[in-house]
């Protein structure tokens, strides 16, 4: 009888010690579930930088963009890997130059399911991932072979994408607002209390009230976008779930002006970036280092426990937001361009490629027998010089073309360019002296000259070749005329 209650005892023993080994075991996989951020990751539509209160624009009122930036980093100098929709946003997905996703280069293109999509890869690590509004695109994403947005599955609004959302599991959400992209509803900045007379008129435009009243509409697209992504913020506060996550916004290319989106400005190119992540990055951070915005794909994964693949070009700056990285580092920052909107005849595009560093903005014109901003007769999108949307800053300059104080500023939106520009940024922050034909930068320029064909060696960009024409003859899946 002994003998048998000592085997039952010890026998029961091992199953209070292997059910509580289970516990421990199912707690600790729970623990390690939930200390895994969510990622929320919002991005305007056409947003530039600088505004932004916490970027110094006193005109435009962003509390929730200044708010998230007190509670975390500001990066003063990011840069969208294209600044066309489609290009930006297929780099930031797959952490890759568009230079190496075929037709994800191109507006209105399509992004091959051979690419690698972070979406993707966190959901197979146990994310619930979704997207609302404007993912990746505008495209046609099934022509690359892809049964869903390369965003993720597609949600009404977040407070229907939380829902699905069990309490153990971690999520990746990308907010895509619509705005400031035009068109416009013209006066919406002053019926939203924005003061003309307070806009700061970029050289590159006339400063006449038209513009200034285009930039206000501008603005208050902005402002809905922060107001948007400010009702987000709440409802996750008011969930449990902001202390656990990383929420980043930014805007996917310049604003959309002449000179400044579908270029390789700073107008075109420079996004705000404010990250906050409680616990992991000091309130009140301030980064000078270069970003590119594809650097957010290995940046989210790293995020969640995993390694970036091995053919993203882009760097995750874990290390930046938390300390680890020596600040300073990060110097210089490429960018490119392929077709915008199929805006020239032959549905040719106008392909550029850049360095910026922390002196000046090299570019260089593959064709500069095309018209940069597309062709003065409409081919077959938008209209004359469709690479420009269309507003009233656009049109005045069109109309005023041949006055004094504007023809200047015509040639520089809409005049061909020559096969190379070199800006020095800090003399010229709105890069209009091109100073290329300088006897004195000479150096300068076979410098920048030597660095660009290296990155463009060194990331297998097709153009070191000769113009095989891919992508003008790539299709294109926008409007018909």
């Amino acid at each position: 009888f002994m003998k048998d209650h000592f085997r039952f005892s010890l026998f029961a023993f091992a199953c209070i010690w292997l059910a509580t080994t289970m516990s421990l075991c199912a707690a600790a996989q729970t623990i390690a579930t939930n200390t895994r951020p969510n990622i929320l990751f919002c991005l305007a539509d056409d947003q530039s930088w600088p505004h932004a209160g916490v970027y110094g624009d006193k005109t435009i009122h962003t509390p929730t963009q200044d708010r998230v930036a007190r509670n975390g980093m500001r990066f003063n100098y990011c840069f969208s890997t294209a600044p066309t929709c489609s290009a930006s946003r297929a780099a930031i997905l797959t952490g890759q130059y568009p230079h190496r996703l075929k037709e994800g280069a191109n507006l209105w293109g399509t992004l091959d399911k051979r690419f690698p999509v972070y979406p993707d890869l966190l959901e197979r690590a146990g994310y619930v991932v979704g997207f609302t509004r404007k993912g990746w695109g505008p495209g046609n994403f099934k022509a690359g072979g892809r049964a869903r947005n390369p965003a993720g599955p597609e949600f009404k609004d977040f407070a229907s994408f939380i829902a699905t959302v069990p309490a153990d599991k971690p999520f990746c959400f990308w907010f895509g607002s619509h705005q400031p992209h035009r068109p416009y509803k013209k006066g919406l900045g002053l019926k939203t209390g924005l003061k003309p007379e307070t806009v700061e008129v970029p050289p590159i435009w006339p400063d006449v009230p038209e513009v200034r009243g285009d930039i206000l509409d501008y603005y208050a697209e902005v402002q809905i976008f922060d107001h948007d992504v400010g009702q987000i913020l709440d409802m996750l506060e008011k969930a449990g779930r902001l202390t656990n996550t990383l929420v980043v916004l930014s805007g996917d290319n310049g604003w959309p002006f002449p000179r400044a989106k579908a270029n390789l400005y700073d107008a075109g190119t420079r996004q705000p970036l404010i990250v906050q992540w409680p616990g992991r990055i000091k309130p009140g951070g301030v980064s000078d280092d270069f970003i590119n915005l594809m650097d957010l794909a290995p940046t989210f994964l790293e995020a969640a426990g995993l390694q970036p693949l091995p053919e993203m070009t882009g760097r995750s700056f874990i290390g930046l937001l938390e300390g680890t990285e020596a600040a300073g580092s990060r110097n210089e920052v490429f960018f490119e361009r392929e077709r915008h909107a199929n805006v020239r005849k032959g549905d040719l595009g106008y392909p550029m490629r850049a360095v910026r560093t922390r002196d000046f903005l090299y570019i260089r014109n593959f064709h500069p027998d095309r018209w940069p901003a597309g062709d003065p007769e409409m081919w077959k999108a938008v209209g004359p010089f469709g690479d420009v949307d269309p507003g009233p800053t656009k049109q005045y300059i069109l109309d005023h073309r041949d006055d004094p104080g504007v023809a200047r500023l015509f040639q520089l939106a809409f005049g061909k360019r020559p096969a190379e520009e070199l800006y020095d940024v800090n003399l010229d922050p709105c890069q209009t002296n091109n100073l290329a034909g300088e006897p004195g930068r000479q150096q300068t320029l076979q410098q920048l000259r030597d660095r660009l064909d290296r990155w463009m060696k060194d990331t297998a960009d097709p153009r070191t070749g000769p113009d095989d024409g891919f992508w003008d003859r790539a299709a294109y899946y926008g409007p018909p005329p």
